[in-house]
C-alpha cells in the first residue's frame, strides 16, 4: 500500500493575514503562542489517502482516526475562497452515505489533488 497523498494543513496559506498579524504580535508574547497553539492544531491533523483507502488523523495526546476505503467514497467536495485558490490551499469534505461529511479538513495543500486521486482510484477498479 503506497502513500497517493500525505499531509497536514498548511498554516500562511490557509490565513495570510492572521499569520502576519501573529508574527507582528511577536515581540508582545502573544504571538509567540498564537503561533505556537496554531502550529501544534496544524500538526495534530493529518490527511493521507493510499491506493485504496482514505485516513484522517486528528489529536496530540488523544488521537481520532477515521479510515474508509474508497470505493465506499460517494462524493468528494472541494471548497476554496478566492485567497485559498491564489496559495493552492482549500476545505475537503468526504461523504460515503447519508447528508453529513465524515471527514472534513480545512487548509489542505493541493485540495483537487485529493479529489482527483480519489476519484481515479475509483474508475480505475481499484477499491
Amino acid at each position: 500500500m503506497s502513500e497517493l497523498y500525505s499531509e497536514h494543513p498548511a498554516m500562511f496559506k490557509t490565513n495570510p493575514l492572521g499569520f502576519i498579524l501573529s508574527i507582528l504580535l511577536v515581540p508582545f508574547g502573544i504571538g509567540l503562542l498564537i503561533l505556537l497553539a496554531w502550529h501544534l492544531q496544524n500538526k495534530a491533523s493529518k490527511l493521507s489517502v493510499s491506493d485504496n483507502e482514505i485516513l484522517y488523523e486528528k489529536g496530540l495526546l488523544s488521537k481520532e482516526r477515521s479510515e474508509f476505503s474508497i470505493s465506499s467514497v460517494r462524493t468528494v467536495k472541494v471548497k476554496q475562497s478566492f485567497f485559498n485558490r491564489i496559495f493552492g490551499v482549500g476545505a475537503v469534505e468526504i461523504y460515503t452515505s447519508g447528508d453529513k461529511p465524515e471527514i472534513v479538513v480545512t487548509g489542505l495543500p493541493d485540495p483537487n489533488k485529493i479529489r482527483e486521486l480519489i476519484k481515479s482510484r475509483q474508475h480505475d477498479g481499484n477499491p
